[in-house]
């Protein structure tokens, strides 16, 4: 059974909805890209966080261990997206969804 954060994460997928939550207690805007499960099991989504507050430079890619988010709902707002993607991620190795496979293409 996924948890209430997966719920919302796949909806801000299927709906390109910013998120909004709170990430190892630090507030985190972002626009999720993938979401599954990492090679541990764990619920896995790589996002871009474009805003909020963060350990390093923003904006930036960032896999967020589903565990670790509270407080999450969705918002209406521009699309963001990193624009390298020099390097496969690492992030979800069993994807549930991708916006660029499963939403974007059937459009």
């Amino acid at each position: 059974m996924p948890s209430k954060a997966y719920g919302f994460f796949r909806k801000a997928i299927l709906t390109e909805q910013q998120a909004v939550c709170s990430y190892d207690g630090r507030p985190r805007q972002v626009c999720p890209h993938i979401i599954g499960h990492n090679k541990s099991g764990e619920e896995v989504v790589l996002a871009w966080q474009f805003a909020g507050e963060s350990s390093g430079s923003l904006p930036q890619w960032r896999c967020l261990h589903l565990a670790n988010v509270s407080d999450v709902s969705l918002r209406k707002g521009p699309w963001y997206e990193g624009g390298s993607h020099r390097t496969g991620q690492t992030c979800v190795s069993a994807i549930d969804l991708d916006i660029n496979i499963h939403v974007r293409k059937r459009r």
